[in-house]
């Protein structure tokens, strides 16, 4: 099995990919569980071992069936925390995408370390699965819109406060207003103080989302397919004209993908696959969250 994990600063989704018995050259096919946890900076190695070994448990999985692991992390403080995890419970090195890590999809940023990993995998992902132009908006602590080009390269995007993040700051700054529940009001005039609060995150938002998206499909072209992921992407994704799928696990399978496009290479036992997608000379920005 290969486990996948996707850590943002707000939470953590783990996933579990299983082979089936016809499955080509060994590939990882069935998504077989999948949890979304809290990310707690300050827990500690064992804490969070305890925590994975208990998800396994209840979802009748073995840690020992597990034989790769692979990371993205937009919080650096974290990284050496699983690594440890990964060693001690699993008894596996973890991939991490960083840069010198095989993609196969070119990065065009100015400073291409600059891109959260998240980023880079949900590019990966979109790509495999729906060809390109494409653009994947991801909510997450922060909403990301990443640009794919029809050649498959990485070309950049856009980077929004998150939906949580605003409402907390709504809240947090506001003597009366209390904190409510996110979802998709029944109309949008309010006649109490929590309708209009939700109707006005919710449509703000869904305005926001939408406002970008005009823009960008204004530079990219008509065909651009556009993609949702992450925490809200049901909520949003459902009201928004622009957005075609959502699609809840693009970045675990993006992580898979960027697994097997490695794999050869860590059987071999290369301690790095070579890559010119970004350069290992230009690390990641170490001493805060990156991406999401």
């Amino acid at each position: 099995m290969l486990l996948v994990l996707d850590v943002g600063n707000t939470n953590t989704v783990l996933g579990v990919f299983a082979r089936t018995a016809d499955s080509e050259d060994g590939r990882y096919e069935v998504l077989a569980a999948n949890w979304r946890v809290a990310t707690i900076a300050t827990q500690t190695v064992d804490e969070y071992g305890v925590l994975f070994r208990n998800l396994f448990a209840m979802a009748d999985l073995e840690a020992k069936g597990i034989h790769g692991i692979v990371i993205s992390s937009v919080v650096p403080p974290l990284d050496s925390t699983l690594r440890q995890v990964c060693e001690r419970y699993f008894h596996t090195k973890p991939l991490f995408i960083e840069p010198g890590v095989k993609t196969g999809m070119p990065v065009l940023y100015d400073n291409p370390a600059e891109v959260g990993a998240d980023r880079i995998v949900n590019g990966v992902a979109a790509f495999e699965k729906h060809g390109g132009p494409c653009i994947v908006v991801d909510f997450g602590t922060a909403t990301t819109f990443d640009c794919v080009t029809k050649k498959g390269e990485y070309q950049g995007g856009v980077i929004t406060p998150g939906l949580g993040i605003s409402a907390d700051a709504l809240f947090e700054n506001t003597a009366r207003l209390p904190r409510v529940d996110i979802r998709k009001p029944a109309r949008v005039i309010g006649t109490n103080t929590v309708g209009s609060l939700q109707s006005g995150l919710y449509y703000g938002y869904l305005g926001l989302i939408d406002g970008i998206l005009e823009r960008l499909l204004d530079e990219m072209g008509p065909e651009t397919t556009v993609i949702a992921t992450g925490g809200l992407a049901p909520l949003i994704g459902k009201g928004s004209r622009f957005i075609k799928e959502v699609d809840e696990f693009l970045t675990l399978e993006g992580l898979r993908l960027i697994w097997e496009r490695n794999a050869a290479n860590r059987e071999a036992g290369k301690s790095r696959p070579v890559t010119t997608e970004v350069s290992p000379s230009k690390p990641w920005p170490q001493g805060k969250s990156r991406g999401r």
